[in-house]
Protein backbone atom coordinates (compact mmCIF):
# COMPACT_ATOMS: atom_id res chain seq x y z
CA UNK A 1 0.00 0.00 0.00
CA UNK A 2 1.42 3.67 -0.76
CA UNK A 3 2.37 5.56 2.61
CA UNK A 4 -0.18 8.65 3.24
CA UNK A 5 1.28 11.96 3.18
CA UNK A 6 0.57 14.30 5.73
CA UNK A 7 -1.79 15.87 3.80
CA UNK A 8 -4.19 12.95 2.89
CA UNK A 9 -3.97 11.83 6.80
CA UNK A 10 -5.31 15.37 7.38
CA UNK A 11 -8.30 14.94 4.48
CA UNK A 12 -9.19 11.62 5.92
CA UNK A 13 -9.36 13.18 9.08
CA UNK A 14 -11.79 15.92 7.88
CA UNK A 15 -13.87 13.31 6.11
CA UNK A 16 -14.42 11.42 9.22
CA UNK A 17 -16.11 14.22 10.67
CA UNK A 18 -18.58 14.62 8.35
CA UNK A 19 -17.11 17.19 6.15
CA UNK A 20 -17.51 17.87 2.52
CA UNK A 21 -15.37 16.61 -0.64
CA UNK A 22 -12.24 18.87 -1.05
CA UNK A 23 -11.82 21.24 -3.35
CA UNK A 24 -9.81 19.25 -6.15
CA UNK A 25 -11.36 21.77 -8.90
CA UNK A 26 -8.84 23.78 -6.83
CA UNK A 27 -5.82 22.59 -6.46
CA UNK A 28 -3.36 22.91 -9.53
CA UNK A 29 0.07 21.30 -7.77
CA UNK A 30 3.26 20.71 -9.79
CA UNK A 31 4.17 18.11 -9.23
CA UNK A 32 2.38 14.70 -11.91
CA UNK A 33 3.68 11.63 -12.41
CA UNK A 34 1.80 7.96 -12.50
CA UNK A 35 1.15 6.14 -9.44
CA UNK A 36 0.22 2.38 -10.49
CA UNK A 37 -2.90 2.54 -8.92
CA UNK A 38 -5.84 1.04 -11.34
CA UNK A 39 -9.82 0.91 -11.16
CA UNK A 40 -11.09 -2.40 -12.47
CA UNK A 41 -14.11 -2.17 -14.34
CA UNK A 42 -16.06 -3.79 -11.65
CA UNK A 43 -15.23 -0.91 -8.93
CA UNK A 44 -11.91 -2.53 -7.32
CA UNK A 45 -8.80 -0.34 -6.91
CA UNK A 46 -5.59 -1.88 -7.48
CA UNK A 47 -2.58 -1.21 -6.29
CA UNK A 48 0.81 -2.64 -7.68
CA UNK A 49 -1.77 -5.26 -9.03
CA UNK A 50 -2.80 -6.28 -5.50
CA UNK A 51 -6.79 -5.50 -4.42
CA UNK A 52 -7.32 -2.61 -2.17
CA UNK A 53 -8.90 -4.35 0.76
CA UNK A 54 -9.07 -1.20 3.35
CA UNK A 55 -12.23 0.86 2.38
CA UNK A 56 -11.15 3.87 3.90
CA UNK A 57 -8.58 4.23 1.99
CA UNK A 58 -10.12 3.47 -0.89
CA UNK A 59 -12.95 5.92 -0.30
CA UNK A 60 -10.29 8.54 0.82
CA UNK A 61 -8.61 8.20 -2.66
CA UNK A 62 -12.22 8.40 -4.23
CA UNK A 63 -12.38 11.88 -2.61
CA UNK A 64 -9.27 13.14 -4.28
CA UNK A 65 -10.10 12.00 -7.87
CA UNK A 66 -10.29 14.21 -10.60
CA UNK A 67 -10.93 13.86 -14.62
CA UNK A 68 -8.54 16.29 -16.57
CA UNK A 69 -9.11 15.64 -20.07
CA UNK A 70 -9.31 11.55 -21.00
CA UNK A 71 -7.01 11.00 -17.64
CA UNK A 72 -7.68 10.48 -13.89
CA UNK A 73 -5.56 11.90 -11.29
CA UNK A 74 -5.37 11.48 -7.66
CA UNK A 75 -4.53 15.33 -6.37
CA UNK A 76 -3.53 16.87 -3.20
CA UNK A 77 -2.52 20.65 -2.45
CA UNK A 78 1.31 19.05 -3.61
CA UNK A 79 0.89 16.04 -6.02
CA UNK A 80 -0.79 14.97 -9.23
CA UNK A 81 -0.59 11.39 -9.73
CA UNK A 82 -1.99 9.39 -12.87
CA UNK A 83 -4.08 6.40 -12.50
CA UNK A 84 -5.80 3.80 -14.62
CA UNK A 85 -9.56 3.59 -15.15
CA UNK A 86 -10.42 0.54 -16.95
CA UNK A 87 -14.20 2.32 -17.85
CA UNK A 88 -15.45 4.76 -15.13
CA UNK A 89 -14.46 5.16 -11.85
CA UNK A 90 -17.28 4.24 -9.41
CA UNK A 91 -19.99 1.38 -9.60
CA UNK A 92 -23.72 2.57 -8.22
CA UNK A 93 -24.32 -0.52 -6.13
CA UNK A 94 -27.88 0.52 -4.58
CA UNK A 95 -30.66 2.60 -5.18
CA UNK A 96 -33.27 4.09 -3.01
CA UNK A 97 -36.81 5.42 -4.52
CA UNK A 98 -38.60 7.46 -2.93
CA UNK A 99 -42.27 9.23 -4.42
CA UNK A 100 -43.35 8.15 -7.91
CA UNK A 101 -44.15 9.61 -11.52
CA UNK A 102 -43.07 13.34 -12.00
CA UNK A 103 -41.99 13.30 -8.10
CA UNK A 104 -40.15 10.22 -8.07
CA UNK A 105 -36.68 10.62 -6.37
CA UNK A 106 -33.69 7.72 -7.38
CA UNK A 107 -30.73 8.14 -5.24
CA UNK A 108 -28.09 6.19 -5.90
CA UNK A 109 -24.84 5.00 -3.65
CA UNK A 110 -21.78 4.14 -5.81
CA UNK A 111 -19.32 1.31 -4.11
CA UNK A 112 -17.34 4.47 -2.27
CA UNK A 113 -19.56 5.40 -0.15
CA UNK A 114 -21.26 8.56 -2.38
CA UNK A 115 -24.79 9.47 -2.45
CA UNK A 116 -26.28 11.05 -5.63
CA UNK A 117 -29.86 11.90 -6.90
CA UNK A 118 -30.21 11.88 -10.46
CA UNK A 119 -31.85 14.59 -11.96
CA UNK A 120 -30.10 18.14 -13.52
CA UNK A 121 -26.93 18.07 -11.91
CA UNK A 122 -26.61 14.33 -11.83
CA UNK A 123 -27.77 13.25 -15.20
CA UNK A 124 -28.61 9.37 -15.74
CA UNK A 125 -27.39 8.08 -19.34
CA UNK A 126 -27.91 4.61 -20.97
CA UNK A 127 -24.93 3.84 -24.27
CA UNK A 128 -24.46 0.90 -25.92
CA UNK A 129 -21.99 -1.52 -25.74
CA UNK A 130 -20.19 -1.64 -28.87
CA UNK A 131 -20.73 -4.96 -30.70
CA UNK A 132 -23.47 -6.63 -28.78
CA UNK A 133 -25.69 -3.38 -28.24
CA UNK A 134 -25.99 -4.44 -24.44
CA UNK A 135 -27.30 -1.00 -22.42
CA UNK A 136 -24.49 0.07 -20.59
CA UNK A 137 -26.16 2.73 -18.47
CA UNK A 138 -23.87 5.53 -16.01
CA UNK A 139 -24.92 7.90 -13.56
CA UNK A 140 -22.81 11.61 -13.30
CA UNK A 141 -21.40 11.85 -9.63
CA UNK A 142 -19.24 14.93 -9.96
CA UNK A 143 -17.33 16.88 -11.99
CA UNK A 144 -17.17 14.64 -14.70
CA UNK A 145 -16.77 11.12 -13.11
CA UNK A 146 -19.02 8.78 -13.06
CA UNK A 147 -20.77 5.25 -12.13
CA UNK A 148 -21.20 2.86 -14.12
CA UNK A 149 -24.69 1.32 -13.03
CA UNK A 150 -24.54 -2.45 -11.51
CA UNK A 151 -26.84 -4.25 -13.46
CA UNK A 152 -28.90 -5.50 -10.05
CA UNK A 153 -29.95 -1.99 -10.26
CA UNK A 154 -30.11 -1.40 -13.85
CA UNK A 155 -32.90 -4.06 -13.45
CA UNK A 156 -34.73 -2.10 -10.71
CA UNK A 157 -34.42 0.71 -13.02
CA UNK A 158 -36.36 -1.38 -15.36
CA UNK A 159 -38.89 -2.33 -12.96
CA UNK A 160 -39.77 1.56 -11.99
CA UNK A 161 -40.12 2.35 -16.49
CA UNK A 162 -42.74 4.10 -17.49
CA UNK A 163 -43.68 5.56 -21.13
CA UNK A 164 -42.41 8.73 -21.97
CA UNK A 165 -45.02 11.67 -22.69
CA UNK A 166 -43.61 12.84 -25.58
CA UNK A 167 -44.55 10.19 -28.27
CA UNK A 168 -40.90 9.30 -28.91
CA UNK A 169 -41.79 5.37 -27.74
CA UNK A 170 -39.25 5.77 -24.95
CA UNK A 171 -38.88 3.99 -21.46
CA UNK A 172 -37.83 5.93 -18.65
CA UNK A 173 -37.52 6.79 -15.35
CA UNK A 174 -37.84 10.02 -13.61
CA UNK A 175 -36.17 11.32 -10.87
CA UNK A 176 -36.46 14.81 -9.55
CA UNK A 177 -38.23 16.95 -12.23
CA UNK A 178 -36.02 15.27 -14.95
CA UNK A 179 -37.52 11.81 -17.37
CA UNK A 180 -34.18 10.02 -18.18
CA UNK A 181 -34.35 7.56 -21.30
CA UNK A 182 -33.64 3.69 -20.59
CA UNK A 183 -34.93 2.43 -23.79
CA UNK A 184 -37.10 1.87 -26.67
CA UNK A 185 -40.35 0.71 -25.56
CA UNK A 186 -40.55 -2.94 -27.41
Amino acid sequence: MPDIPVGLASLQRELAAGRRLPPVDRWQPSTCGDIDIRIARDGTWFHQGTPMTRRELVRLFSTILRKDGADYFLVTPGEKMRIRVDDVPFLAVLLDVEGDGRTQRLTFTTNVGDDVVAGPAHRLRVDLTDGTNEPAPCLHVRAGLEARISRNVFYQLAELAVPSDDGSHMLGVWSDGLFFPLGPAT
